[in-house]
């Protein structure tokens, strides 16, 4: 089968496969299966064919080579509320979707000595929750924001909103790039970058009318909707003798709107994706060891219906429309622009046996004050441990594998809902941990 053939159904398998990652915000740890047992490094050492996604400049560094992989992802989240007394919405749950299988895919081909060029195609990240209602009496304080229909159960959620609570985004990235050695030892490279992403929520009744939203009808259960957008990653990669140094820039992706979503996301449904930036160093300390740190800021604040405040729904309620749910300046999750730190070590133990072990420190993007929101998107994770290894059969190509584990991180807020009635002593807890395995065959040709 050709390497054309083998990117097209990658990208239709992403397309159909729910991604729903929350470890550096809801960016991957890592992209590749090496770079992913690794801490997620890569930006200074050409690991395998995924310089779309990580830094174009190290397919300079690389030889003819395709890689098609596939990762299971396990994110565990759990949502409480207490303390809202009479009020009776108290309750707790535990999201039902936490098992996904993700495929990626990469080919690299050196055109030249000095030119390389090659395509990677793999999902970004994403938000996914699937909670089941029916935490809320009938009879509780919910019937303020979502009255019942007469002679109905209304089986509230967490949200107060009717039945199963959550959303689902799904990012996929399609980036072909390419790279100019214009030094046996220094490459630069480019990759523009196709991006399409779909979006589901459902639940939120209790926000879906024309006093919090700017566009009631089009906030919740409308099914899936889905935009493209296009953005760049440069990056510039150079060897020092036994220390190599690498840069990397992905530009925001300006994303056309979910119009069956206006009334939820800021500026009438828009969901930009973030720009991101990198650096790090790998140092050759030994022969056949490795090790690599790096350094990435995700900038959320390039997205307002990320970035944006959820108090701002306050303000709403106040009578200042561009803070409303879909307004120009409208509430969103209130993520905040996030440091990440990524630490590798890969040891070849002979031809044939390749080990690899990694640590990734990100910031939790989520502050207490947000909390209410973000029980639709809890990425909470800070810590993330990783292992890896490779198996070298030769000419007949490498099968790799990692695994990588995040405990368990919560952050404890007071409630949204203490500015509509509930007593103060009101606060939500949002809690994750998660796991991951992942499995890649590569190839030369």
């Amino acid at each position: 089968m050709s390497t054309t053939h083998w990117a097209g159904l990658l990208a239709a398998g992403l397309l159909m496969t729910p991604v729903a990652q929350a470890t550096d915000g809801y960016f991957g740890h890592g992209y590749g299966v090496r770079a992913s047992g690794m801490g997620g490094v890569g930006v200074a050492v050409a690991l395998e064919p995924f310089a779309g996604a990580i830094n174009p400049a190290s397919a300079g560094f690389l030889g003819n080579v395709w890689q098609v992989g596939l990762t299971y992802f396990s994110p565990d989240r759990t949502s409480e509320r207490v303390g809202s007394g009479m009020a009776g919405i108290d309750g707790s749950v535990r999201s039902d979707s936490r098992g996904f299988a993700i495929p990626e895919f990469g080919v690299n081909w050196v055109v030249n000595p000095t030119v390389a060029v090659g395509l990677t195609v793999y999902g970004n990240g994403g938000m996914n929750t699937d909670y089941p209602g029916g935490q809320i009496a009938p009879q509780s304080a919910c019937g303020q924001f979502n009255p019942p229909q007469p002679g109905v159960d209304p089986d509230y959620n967490l949200l107060c909103g009717n039945g199963q609570l959550g959303v689902n985004l799904t990012q996929l990235m399609i980036a072909p790039y390419v790279a100019w050695k214009f030094h046996p030892d220094h490459a630069v490279g480019i990759a523009p970058t196709l991006a399409y992403q779909r979006f589901k929520a459902y639940g939120l009744q209790a926000f879906d009318n024309p006093f919090l939203s700017t566009a009631p009808g089009s906030v919740t259960n409308n099914g899936y909707d889905d935009s493209w957008g296009f953005g760049a990653r440069i990056g510039y990669m150079g060897n020092f003798g036994p220390v190599s140094v690498g840069v990397a820039y992905a530009t925001k992706m300006s994303m056309g709107e979910f119009d069956d979503y206006r009334g939820l996301f800021a500026e009438a449904g828009d969901f930009d994706i973030p720009s991101n930036f990198t650096v790090g160093a790998a140092w050759r300390a030994l022969p056949g060891l490795l090790l690599a740190l790096e350094y990435q800021k995700i900038y959320y604040s390039d997205a307002r219906s990320v970035h944006n405040p959820s108090a701002l729904i306050g303000s709403c309620a106040q009578g200042d429309r561009d803070a409303c749910m879909g307004g120009s300046n409208g509430a969103g999750f209130g993520w905040q622009d996030v440091d990440v730190w990524k630490f590798g070590v890969q040891y070849q133990i002979d031809p044939r046996w390749t080990v690899r072990a990694g640590y990734n420190r990100s910031e939790n993007p989520i502050r207490p004050e947000d909390v209410t929101f973000n029980i639709l998107a809890p990425g909470v994770m800070e810590d993330h441990y990783t292992v890896g290894g490779t198996y070298s059969m030769g000419k007949d190509g490498d099968i790799s594998l990692f695994y990588m584990y995040a405990p368990e991180v919560s952050v404890t807020g007071t409630s949204l809902f203490v500015g509509f009635g509930a007593p103060p002593t009101t606060t939500e807890t949002i809690r994750m941990k998660e796991w991951s395995l992942g499995i890649a065959y590569s190839r030369p040709f």
